[in-house]
């Protein structure tokens, strides 16, 4: 009789199938410290107590990308151990700011299955909800996962593929309670930029590049406890090869984006995101932004910008298709989110 799991395969899930993930452990001082060591970071509210403190907050909260992974790595286990590829978000939303020191879980239910034509993997669609202690919703998303059959030959289950929103409103975009931009100025943030200042159909090249390393790589996905095995096992890919997690991309092309993206302080909503072509170590990463949508919030001098944040591997900024449609080679990620800053 074994004791051992070894996750679920593509026929263990269902329709309807809600998983109320193990308890992560508090997320403390020391994973903001480990984040900003893995991730060259420099927006400032969720690095500096003083200045969160003068923009109205009561300190600095976690780096939105913090909270996102912790609650992603709880969720691998069941999700995607047997992953072969995460393929993309959609509907992400941070609810609330999360302090250093909460206790978060996560809980998800499997709104979509749909099985492949080899009959080998199919894709299963998820939405996961992020609660801290007191029981409240810090951020929900949905993201959609290729996973391997255990048994090629079991009955494909019936086609069921979610009806998804293009993008969150920006009515609906939380801005953190008690947030005050009037005092942007007095705060020594080195932000040269505003809400105003950007114009739709703006490409920004972030210039800045970062070689992706295995030890970061791994140093990451052990931090955010992602279990999967393409990223940890060189024997479960056949090119012998350990794929970089989607989310260390994520978050090193939005740190890289600080540059030309100064005052782009807090991640609200992620629309859609799709990770277009395998990272692996020894790429050299570099991004580039398009100003996709301007909007104001109902906070007075908070400013929503929508964005689509791309990641390559050596493409030009604005190359993100070819002619066919298909995403270039060099495109590693293509994010689709809103960030609030200063108007």
């Amino acid at each position: 009789m074994t004791k051992t799991n070894a996750g679920y395969f593509f026929e263990d899930y269902q329709v309807g199938q809600v998983f109320r993930h193990g308890p992560l452990r508090n997320v403390e001082e020391g994973e903001r410290a480990l984040y900003q060591a893995l991730y060259p970071t420099r927006f400032a509210v969720a690095v500096s107590d003083p200045v969160a403190m003068a923009l109205g907050l009561e300190g600095a909260p976690l780096d939105d990308m913090i909270v996102f992974h912790k609650v992603f790595g709880a969720t691998v286990p069941d999700i995607s151990l047997n992953a072969v590829a995460n393929l993309g978000y959609a509907d992400l939303r941070w609810l609330k700011r999360v302090p250093p020191g909460s206790a978060l879980e996560a809980v998800t239910r499997v709104i979509g299955l749909k099985q492949n034509s080899n009959g080998k993997t199919g894709i299963v669609w998820v939405q996961t909800v992020g609660l801290d202690a007191q029981g409240d919703e810090v951020l929900t998303f949905v993201r959609w996962v290729m996973v391997r059959k255990r048994d090629v030959d079991a009955p494909a289950p019936e086609t069921v593929v979610p009806d998804l929103p293009e993008a969150v409103p920006a009515a609906d975009l939380h801005v953190p309670e008690g947030l005050d931009f009037t005092h942007w100025d007095k705060v020594g943030v080195r932000a040269p930029h505003r809400w105003g200042d950007y114009a739709v159909g703006e490409v920004i090249d972030h210039v800045d590049g970062v070689t992706l390393s295995e030890a970061e790589h791994m140093m990451a996905t052990r931090l955010w406890q992602n279990t999967a095995k393409v990223h940890y096992d060189v024997t479960s890919r056949p090119d012998g090869r350990r794929l970089i997690y989607g989310g260390h991309i994520i978050s090193m092309a939005r740190a890289l984006s600080f540059n030309g993206l100064e005052g782009a302080e807090f991640m609200a909503a992620i629309n859609a995101g799709a990770h277009a072509n395998p990272a692996f170590s020894g790429d050299t990463l570099r991004a580039w932004s398009e100003v996709l949508e301007k909007a104001e919030t109902d906070v007075p001098g908070v400013g929503a910008l929508r964005l689509r944040l791309v990641a390559t591997k050596g493409g030009e900024a604005g190359a993100l298709k070819g002619e066919d449609g298909k995403y270039l080679p060099d495109v590693l990620l293509d994010l689709d989110y809103w960030a609030l800053m200063p108007i």
